[in-house]
């Protein structure tokens, strides 16, 4: 239980950090004073937000898999079968929440003064990353299917996708609506 409740505690509360990043621009206003301001230093502050976003993601997908591993109460035998299973989905998933993070730092630099044609393409974007990660997910519960049966594969696509749409929702919360700084 203490591991849910740790869990909950980052998604909820540390996530926003991913989004409010030093330098979020907030009106046009702040954006063309940021732009007025940037330096050498810009640079170095970018790279210190990508390594502190990797951090984080990092401690989250360990949550997330502690999480995981309390809810599906597994014997030995189909541990070891179900995290090669989810280790893999894990990994795949990695590299689709890079095109994620990409797209939100596109967007965290780009919203207010975005034309149409900016605002289709992320948005474009983001569907193309659900689409992915929902072909992803279910590979992934097929595969934990064939392996372990199911039941054991419904509990695993129950509980990922609660701990998907609670980070989801935590990340889509915080980004500003665009166009509403106008």
């Amino acid at each position: 239980m203490k591991s849910c409740n740790r869990t909950l505690l980052i998604i909820l509360f540390v996530l926003p950090m991913l989004i409010a990043l030093p330098g979020w621009p907030q009106t046009k206003t702040e954006k063309s004073e940021t732009n007025a301001a940037a330096s050498p230093g810009t640079n170095d502050q970018h790279k210190n937000i990508d390594v502190y976003i990797a951090l984080l993601r990092r401690n989250v997908r360990q949550e997330k898999a502690e999480m995981m591993g309390a809810m599906m109460v597994l014997s030995a035998e189909d541990s070891a079968k179900f995290w090669t299973i989810y280790s893999d989905y894990d990994a795949e998933l990695t590299k689709l929440n890079d095109q994620r993070v990409a797209n939100i730092k596109e967007y965290a630099r780009t919203y207010t003064q975005m034309t149409d044609e900016e605002a289709d393409k992320l948005i474009q974007n983001s569907w193309s990353y659900r689409k992915q990660r929902s072909e992803l997910f279910a590979k992934t519960y097929d595969r934990v299917k064939q392996s372990l049966g199911g039941m054991t594969a419904a509990r695993f696509a129950m509980v990922e996708d609660q701990l998907l749409l609670l980070i989801d929702l935590q990340i889509v919360s915080s980004l500003p609506v665009v166009g509403q700084s106008r």
